[in-house]
């Protein structure tokens, strides 16, 4: 009776089994479907950046209005809206030479913004160590980026060092979060912060000069 009882379906053709795989093959991924659905929106890596420009310059001004616990959430969110433009750039077929140059420049003016409200907050407490440390640091990640930038001119790769973007981004954003009357307990890292990314920016700095000349140094020696 167990044996009557059952059934065994029969197993599909092998015709079947390959149109079936060569549907699946055929068939777009969730990611080719995403990069189809941004490519008909008209949201544009340019104003991905700008939105990135607008919450960094929104962040400065909190760092002087004293309120650095909501200026450090804002730094790190348009920091992350940098990241992203390049990404959906390349995903949503969308970017531009210009808008790769948008991109740069904005990361810079940025940086800058920030820090400059950063120095403002330290002069206003007669702090000049502090303030000589934001300048330092300052001009140490403009050098960061414009080294890499000319041996690229050059042909040579330049990635070499720690205060690399995100690195520094990592850096001021803790000590934002972190400085005194943030509520997020007694704490006063901002000045830290800013010592440990003068400090290595300017070795950063330092690394690629030498990476750079040693470089070009075996090109010629080859």
């Amino acid at each position: 009776m167990a044996d009557s009882d059952t059934t065994t379906r029969p197993r599909p053709p092998r015709r079947e089994h390959r149109r079936r795989e060569r549907a699946d093959r055929n068939r777009p991924t969730t990611q080719e479907l995403m990069r189809e659905r941004l490519i008909e929106s008209r949201l544009t890596p340019n104003a991905i950046s700008l939105t990135g420009f607008v919450l960094n310059c929104a962040g400065a001004g909190l760092v002087v209005a004293r309120l650095f616990f909501l200026a450090g959430v804002a730094f790190i969110v348009g920091s992350i809206m940098d990241t992203l433009d390049g990404r959906y750039s390349r995903m949503s077929g969308k970017g531009t030479q210009f808008g790769a140059f948008l991109d740069s420049t904005l990361d810079r003016l940025e940086e800058g913004i920030v820090l400059t409200a950063v120095a403002a907050y330290f002069a206003a407490r007669h702090n000049e160590v502090a303030v000589a440390a934001v300048v330092a640091a300052v001009l140490g990640s403009l050098m960061v980026s414009y080294t890499r930038a000319r041996a690229e001119a050059l042909g040579v790769a330049c990635t070499v060092g720690l205060a690399t973007r995100p690195v520094r981004v990592v850096i001021l954003s803790i000590g934002l979060v972190f400085a005194r009357g943030a509520s997020l307990g007694d704490f006063e890292l901002l000045a830290p912060a800013v010592y440990v990314l003068a400090a290595l920016t300017v070795l950063t700095t330092v690394q690629r000069i030498v990476h750079v000349h040693s470089q070009l140094a075996a090109a010629q020696r080859s």
